[in-house]
């Protein structure tokens, strides 16, 4: 009789277990997956704040005026301090549109967009990868004499060889510039000094390492003539 007793009582605590132990197990499957939900949005939170920063850190050091070399660079920031022909304003730019808010480039600008002459279009090339360029200023252009010059603009092919002379695929910081280098013309030019001395064949950089969207410009005192043309004239 003991034993009959017995039996139904296990019997009955064993079926209250297992269903203590279902409704707790369906509380922790209930409250899981909110605690998998906050997780992961905590992390990408994290992860957001941690991009940020990292993209402050970023602007910070890609200041365009931190590497500029030329004893002409402080005259060019007071000639232009701010706006699209300043240094930072230029950094915003592809190449032909950055030198055509340059005041001082306003020739070299004419002669790379086929105003010069309709049949030298340099703009698509010049937009399209990575250049350092030795930039005539105006006065370069205004050293020439007018008929040279005039005659220089009306050949296309020789315009376009002075030109391309004036130009090095991909991107020389100024610590890295001096040595010879095969112009997109085909010729060397080489760079001589360093810092506020730098030479571009017979040329002074005026002020360098002023940075576009796509190249680094160098702007310079004299207009290049390639060796081959030299020689001819």
């Amino acid at each position: 009789m003991k034993t009959r007793k017995i039996l139904p009582t296990l019997g009955a605590l064993a079926a209250s277990a297992v269903l203590m132990s279902a409704c707790s197990g369906g509380m922790d499957e209930g409250s899981s997956p909110e605690q998998g939900d906050d997780q992961p949005a905590a992390e990408q939170d994290s992860a957001s704040d941690g991009g940020g920063m990292g993209e402050d850190m970023d602007d910070m050091d890609m200041d365009p005026a931190a590497n500029l070399v030329g004893p002409g660079c402080a005259d060019y920031a007071e000639m232009v301090p701010d706006g699209d022909g300043s240094v930072e304003g230029m950094a915003q730019d592809p190449l032909s549109v950055a030198a055509s808010n340059n005041p001082m480039l306003t020739t070299l600008t004419s002669a790379i967009s086929g105003e010069l002459n309709p049949d030298v279009d340099l703009v698509d090339t010049l937009d399209g990868d990575e250049f350092t360029v030795f930039a005539p200023v105006d006065d370069a252009f205004g050293a020439i004499p007018e008929d040279d010059l005039n005659a220089l603009a009306s050949d296309a092919d020789s315009l376009s060889t002075v030109l391309t002379y004036h130009v090095v695929p991909g991107q020389i910081a100024p610590d890295e510039i001096a040595g010879t280098h095969t112009t997109v013309q085909g010729e060397d030019v080489e760079v001589t000094g360093s810092g506020d001395e730098l030479m571009v064949d017979g040329a002074a950089v005026v002020c360098g390492g002023v940075k576009t969207q796509n190249a680094t410009v160098y702007l310079v005192d004299t207009v290049l003539m390639p060796p081959s043309m030299a020689d001819a004239s």
